[in-house]
């Protein structure tokens, strides 16, 4: 199958490519730098050069593709990068040259928490916003609502690694009780070849990885695979949400904002995990993946 992928080059995007590849699928990606090509076998791979505002790229992306992948999304607005142009817009134009060229399934990249409800985050609302672009394109879809994802590339994950080795202690927000149920990035890839391949029908599909834990075991676990756990500092929840509002006023250079710690606290766990009762992989536990690459 040909199968067309946006935001290839990503973390997600990257992994998606390579298991295509591994299925036997030629896939066709969008990128903006054709230089950039983080691929296990480049060679493999088809480039159109542009970027989801460019009409004519996201034609030859589309036409005579089996289907289409869309991943592209953004965790911090830049300049004209907002989430409403990203996450609506950006999507309304992939499900547009989908409809165009008569694509046969189109799998969508939204997140677990995604509503449209008051307290919603701008990320979680545009990424609903975005699901009802899909479900209205007329074009065959499947949506999937990742939770955390774990693997190679992820930068949280390295981060928090490289603190348990290097500092005597690794602070956690509040009591650190928040639900998270991070999911294997090979887990994820899977699915989303499946659902190209065909698996699942105009549905959003929750994946998560096969427990949930609280944020504090999240933590410690990543210690322990980094064979250099260190003790966790509770930090006053209250005293990080203050910190988050002045980081707010650095814009993109906030290291953590007041929606990201809200996202955070909420949690991330799904009781409605599509992974394995969908798609029939048995998921990978957290700690084993993370041994995996850490």
């Amino acid at each position: 199958m040909i199968i067309g992928v946006t935001g290839a080059s990503g973390f997600v995007g990257r992994h998606i490519v390579d298991q295509l590849v591994a299925r036997g699928h030629r896939p066709r990606v969008l990128l903006r730098h054709p230089e950039r090509r983080p691929f296990a076998q480049p060679d493999a791979v088809d480039i159109v050069v542009g970027s989801l505002t460019d009409a004519d790229a996201l034609r030859r992306l589309a036409v005579g593709a089996d289907a289409l992948i869309h991943l592209v999304g953004i965790i911090v607005e830049r300049r004209d990068a907002t989430f409403a142009a990203v996450h609506i817009e950006g999507t309304r134009a992939v499900a547009a040259a989908a409809r165009a060229a008569g694509v046969r399934r189109l799998v969508h990249m939204s997140a677990l928490g995604a509503r449209d409800t008051s307290g919603a985050t701008p990320y979680h609302r545009t990424k609903a916003a975005g699901e009802a672009v899909v479900r209205a394109s007329g074009v065959p879809h499947v949506i999937f609502r990742p939770s955390f994802i774990s693997g190679p590339g992820n930068v949280p994950i390295a981060t928090l690694a490289r603190l348990h080795r290097f500092a005597p202690l690794v602070p956690v927000f509040g009591d650190g009780g928040f639900p998270i149920q991070p999911v294997w990035i090979g887990d994820v890839t899977l699915a989303f070849a499946l659902a190209a391949e065909g698996r699942g029908s105009d549905e959003a599909y929750e994946l998560g990885g096969p427990s949930a834990m609280p944020y504090s075991e999240f933590l410690r676990a990543i210690g322990r695979a980094s064979g250099h756990p260190r003790p966790l500092v509770r930090v006053p929840l209250g005293l990080v949400r203050a910190a988050t509002r002045v980081f707010d006023l650095l814009g993109p250079a906030a290291p953590l904002s007041s929606d990201q710690l809200q996202m955070l606290v909420e949690g991330s766990a799904t009781p409605h995990n599509a992974v394995q009762s969908v798609f029939g992989i048995r998921p990978v536990a957290f700690e084993e993946g993370l041994r995996r690459y850490l």
